[in-house]
């Protein structure tokens, strides 16, 4: 079994996160009484308040470094498990 190496997966995952922070602020921009999108980003990312420029570059970098820890917590435990499913021994995963 091939393993899945976390890094090109944290890059993918972090980009993806924050390319989505940037939509969402913008839908709220444009369509500010149609379904707000902020609250969930205040309650999910620590310190982000409705918006300022400090607070849109702290959101930003926050949904990206949410990708990377996704990313080396989900693709170790990944490898371990497939590694046992498959019957292979068992070594360290990262």
């Amino acid at each position: 079994m091939k393993k899945i190496r976390p890094r090109p997966v944290a890059w993918a995952l972090g980009s993806f996160l924050a390319a989505s922070f940037v939509l969402c602020v913008l839908w709220d921009l444009v369509f500010p009484n149609e379904w707000q999108m902020y609250p969930f980003w205040q309650g999910f990312l620590p310190g982000f308040k409705w918006i300022s420029w400090t607070n849109f570059f702290l959101g930003f970098f926050e949904s990206f470094l949410y990708g990377f820890y996704v990313s080396y917590v989900f693709i170790p435990l990944y490898n371990l498990f497939a590694k046992t499913a498959s019957g292979e021994q068992s070594q360290n995963s990262w």
